[in-house]
């Protein structure tokens, strides 16, 4: 018997989201001049080249972090989080995504929202090939190894 994953549908969150990343890319320009990278802005935090820099990347990384503790605010309690995955699969995972970032020179964030919107050639044929091996995983993992 073939195991199904169920994928929630969340187009308002979603959308609300990706506008919330979008207008804190721009404000990032805006203000510092700087690519709202998320890998970036973690490496700049682990070796900042002064006190200055680590202070905005600190704030920016503790705003991203937050989402969770706004949604108690709100709500009265916290976001269900559910990983259908083991934490060995959490490991690789995050082992290739690291491989990625280093050998892309970025992530989806700095590439897909930053690099797409100053048309970046390197930053466009990252995405696709984000996209491309996103779609190849995902249909992997569904189809091929069942998980």
């Amino acid at each position: 018997m073939e195991r199904i994953m169920e994928t929630t549908f969340t187009p308002y969150a979603s959308l609300g989201g990706g506008v919330l990343i979008g207008l804190a890319s721009v404000m990032l320009m805006a203000t510092l001049g700087r690519i709202f990278g998320a890998t970036g802005i973690m490496a700049g935090l682990l070796q900042p080249s002064s006190s200055s820099d680590f202070s905005w990347r600190a704030l920016l990384f503790l705003g991203m972090i937050s989402g969770p503790l706004a949604v108690m605010a709100i709500t009265g309690e916290m976001p269900e989080v559910q990983v259908p995955i083991s934490t060995t699969m959490l490991v690789i995972g995050g082992f290739i995504v690291g491989l990625g970032v280093t050998f892309g020179s970025g992530c989806t964030s700095g590439h897909g929202v930053c690099g797409m919107a100053r048309l970046s050639p390197r930053s466009i044929a990252a995405t696709i090939t984000f996209m491309i091996f996103t779609g190849l995983t995902v249909y992997v993992m569904r189809h091929v190894i069942g998980a």
